[in-house]
């Protein structure tokens, strides 16, 4: 299978544990596709900023949204630098040592700069981003009234580079530990939903549609 990597260099390059480093589109698509968080960081006159926020893709391109007037918004908007992160933690690693333990983790970093979406495009930009955090909600939900589209800003995100770094397995612990009376092994972790919550304003009879009972599965 043909791979198409991202160019390595020293802002993508993964430096420790440099075999878990992973450039191909393929992986880091399938770590942003599992999740619709991510962390968002950048600077302002020297000040780092770090701020949690949805995000959607499409191809290689990220959307991310807020208010007109939102600080990340603005600022992004003028085409700097940025990088946003997700990880998605698998299970926590419970070595002999407590100096092994560890974690099982898939994670992305992307590198790009933003570039507003233009209105005619907006919409469905939104529509990628809803689908992003539940499938089919777009559709059973209300459309965005003009005044709400002009409120807010979209911002496309070219994936210029990325790297991608997984860990699995077991402990690795120190070869004289093995022989220790102490339990090591793997608790797996996982993103789950509990049973859904009807606002306290719902009114009667409204059933819970397809996009939510679909998380049952």
């Amino acid at each position: 299978m043909n791979r198409t990597n991202y160019t390595i260099d020293a802002r993508n390059k993964v430096k420790r544990v440099p075999d878990r480093g992973h450039y191909d589109q393929e992986t880091v698509y399938a770590i942003l596709d599992a999740g619709f968080l991510c962390h968002t960081s950048f600077s302002i006159e020297g000040q780092p900023f770090i701020i949690p926020t949805l995000y959607g893709r499409e191809g290689n391109t990220l959307y991310i949204h807020g208010a007109n007037t939102s600080r990340m918004i603005q600022h992004l908007d003028k085409g700097v630098d940025m990088a946003l992160a997700v990880t998605h933690v698998d299970g926590m690693v419970l070595a002999r040592s407590a100096f092994h333990h560890s974690m099982n983790y898939r994670s992305v970093v992307v590198f790009g700069t933003a570039k507003r979406v233009r209105d005619e495009e907006k919409e469905h930009a939104l529509f990628i981003l809803s689908e992003q955090l539940l499938k089919g909600r777009w559709e059973e939900a209300r459309k965005p009234y003009a005044k709400e589209l002009k409120a807010t800003t979209v911002l496309a995100v070219e994936i210029e580079q990325a790297s991608a770094k997984i860990r699995t397995g077991g402990p690795k612990d120190e070869q004289a530990d093995y022989d220790l009376d102490i339990w090591a092994g793997v608790v797996p972790l996982h993103l789950g939903c509990l049973p859904p919550v009807a606002d306290e304003l719902l009114k009667a009879g409204v059933e819970i549609p397809a996009s939510v009972l679909a998380l049952k599965k």
